[in-house]
């Protein structure tokens, strides 16, 4: 696809990165050099219509997106002729189903944490697509992933289902749906990338195609579909609803976590990178072949930019800032997320208790959607101290259970842990997490590594950058972390770990 390039290009300066996550969308300005110059965040109701269930209003999300766009531009102050180009990162799994010739949405957005799906998925296991269902894209047969919410959408929502298969509708991750709005016109771009569409379970990462078989089982008309690009292309243009005075290019377009793994520069096999957020994303880089994924872990692509297609190990963590959240909110133990590593740091240890955050089930490994939260160990002596620091410990050790996971089965070890995300700021996790791997924490100062990583595809899209080492040189470490427990100390605090997950899944 040519460039979609005005001559006017290289002499504007500022690239807007869309982060759109679960709880906000988040507008980033950089410059030139890929340096962060302002951000704004407007966040968006979460809907639970349901126990289970989780919901967001796309046609929020959009105007969200205008208003944070607005915002951005005045705080910053720059002239909307020097903006050259978006680039957009996002929630993935969360699926919307919109009618084509109105670009309505003919349901809400079902979220990565909803649970409708289990029973669709449950009837397929019975059936024996669950091997096949790895086999073709990686995943698990688990409603985590978009299809059984778009199968859900058409066999609930009525005339949905004969709508499909008219061509009438189209379906998309949160890039497809931002997209289509800010292409618009008579002609709007459908489109997703690489690695958006693997975490669908609708794409064969092996034939880089939607694949005709999954797409019978959940009965989902092809029709409905994004064509799939690489991560560093044009998707289209925009001049965001005249917001610009020219349209600019959208360019360079890749999921939250993959984002995160491209922006800290995890380009060779065995450099991991753990995302901090409402839940965690585990990824390490397994090379350019897709391997089967160990029990309880994924396959999918990470990256597809110049010319090659990376696959990586994935682990998605259900609660792990959430669980800090909850003893905000909830237990009012805290007043802030700040306060957690002070409490920790007030006692010498865990004092035996372990709480398991499995409030929505447990993630991966274990993938245990009846598992219930707990916390154990307590005795007389027990305090909310012990109990906040058990919390920060969950974290870690839920990381850890993935990283031994994913290291063994590639056959590989772990270099170093690149580490993004607002936990990051916790000097108290951090340590404890290079204490439970036994391997170095790398905290890099860039606070947006999904927005980053989105820029630098936006860099190579438009031949800013040139090659995967003209980007390796632009990582810096705010800090490394070096692990200081003892082995002995180690096993012991992650066997008590082990031993409250299985109370946790019984």
């Amino acid at each position: 696809m040519p460039l979609l390039i005005g001559f006017n290009y290289f002499l504007m300066k500022y690239t807007l990165a869309i982060d759109q996550s679960t709880s906000a969308t988040k507008v980033l300005l950089f410059d030139e050099n890929e340096i962060l110059k302002a951000d704004v965040a407007v966040e968006h109701k979460q809907y639970y219509p349901q126990p289970g269930w989780v919901e967001h209003d796309p046609e929020e999300i959009v105007r969200n997106l205008d208003a944070a766009l607005r915002q951005l531009l005045f705080v910053s102050k720059i002239n909307t002729h020097d903006v050259a180009s978006i680039a957009i990162t996002n929630q993935r799994e969360t699926v919307v189903v919109w009618n084509a010739e109105t670009g309505k949405p003919v349901y809400n957005a079902v979220v990565w944490q909803c649970q409708r799906g289990t029973g669709i998925c449950n009837r397929l296991k019975e059936k024996g697509y669950g091997e096949m269902v790895r086999e073709k894209t990686g995943l698990l047969l688990d409603p985590y992933f978009s299809a059984s919410g778009v199968e859900w959408i058409l066999d609930n929502i009525p005339g949905t289902r004969k709508m499909a298969e008219e061509g009438k509708l189209r379906l998309g991750t949160i890039d497809s749906w931002l997209i289509w709005n800010l292409t618009g016109g008579d002609y709007p771009v459908h489109a997703t990338d690489y690695t958006n569409a693997s975490r669908t379970m609708l794409f064969n990462i092996h034939s880089l195609d939607w694949d005709d078989e999954l797409l019978e089982i959940f009965s989902i008309p092809r029709s409905m579909l994004p064509e799939v690009r690489v991560c560093d292309t044009v998707f289209g243009e925009t001049s965001i609803n005249g917001l610009l005075p020219n349209k600019v290019p959208i360019a360079g377009v890749l999921g939250d976590s993959h984002g995160a793994l491209f922006g800290q520069m995890c380009f060779e096999p065995g450099m991991g990178k753990v995302t901090y957020g409402t839940g965690s994303s585990v990824m390490v880089n397994t090379g350019f072949v897709p391997k089967n994924p160990p029990m309880g872990l994924v396959t999918s692509i990470g990256y597809a930019a110049c010319g090659d297609i990376c696959y990586a190990y994935e682990g998605n963590i259900h609660c792990t800032g959430d669980t800090i959240k909850w003893l905000v909110d909830n237990l009012e133990l805290i007043t802030s997320s700040n306060e957690s590593e002070i409490f920790a740091d007030l006692v010498q240890n865990n004092g035996g208790v372990y709480f398991v955050p499995a409030f929505a089930g447990l993630g991966a490994p274990w993938w245990n959607n009846d598992a219930r939260a707990l916390i154990c160990g307590m005795s007389r002596g027990s305090t909310k101290k012990h109990v906040v620091r058990a919390a920060l410990e969950a974290i870690a050790y839920q990381v850890k259970d993935l990283v031994d996971v994913m290291t063994e089965k590639a056959g590989v070890s772990l270099k170093e842990l690149r580490v993004d995300g607002g936990a990051v700021r916790n000097e108290f996790l951090m340590q404890f997490q290079a204490d439970m791997l036994n391997a170095p924490v790398n905290i890099n100062p860039i606070k947006e590594a999904s927005a980053y990583g989105a820029v630098l595809m936006n860099a190579l899209a438009l031949g800013r950058r040139k090659s995967l080492e003209s980007l390796s040189s632009l990582f810096t470490e705010s800090s490394l972390i070096l692990p200081e427990m003892s082995p002995l100390t180690r096993d012991k605090l992650y066997d008590g770990w082990k031993k409250a997950v299985s109370r946790a899944i019984l």
